[in-house]
């Protein structure tokens, strides 16, 4: 049985493509809640909810399932990562301590790895 590579081109197309996704996916599910919690000892959590950060992850498996099915799965790993990372940078980046960028680097490290893994499953399942 001979394996066919895929071509570089529809690859970055459907990176830019999961990159866009990604991206209206956050500004859905995180984008529109800034405010952090206050609680009555006077710690601070959020901004965001468990359920949003779960619903954003869930809402992603389905576009990295696609792309990974079809044999774009360097797609949908390029595309999850940039468009997670551009998006917690742009959201994060007014934040005054300066370490915004402690934050995006490991969203970037995370979303790499667990979407490298999750789509090299599918493409091994899906082959």
């Amino acid at each position: 049985m001979e394996q066919r590579q895929p071509k570089p081109v529809p690859q970055l197309v459907w990176g830019l493509v999961l990159a866009g996704v990604t991206s209206a996916l956050w500004a859905a599910w995180l984008g529109w809640d800034q405010q952090r919690d206050v609680h009555a000892d006077g710690s601070t959590t959020g901004p965001y909810e468990a359920w949003q950060v779960i619903g954003l992850v869930l809402t992603l498996l389905v576009p990295v399932y696609w792309a990974a099915s079809r044999r774009y799965a360097a797609g949908a790993v390029v595309g999850v990562t940039v468009g997670l990372t551009a998006s917690a940078y742009y959201d994060w980046s007014d934040d005054s301590s300066g370490l915004f960028m402690v934050g995006v680097g490991m969203v970037m490290a995370g979303s790499l790895a667990v979407t490298a893994a999750l789509a090299a499953v599918i493409a091994s399942v899906k082959s």
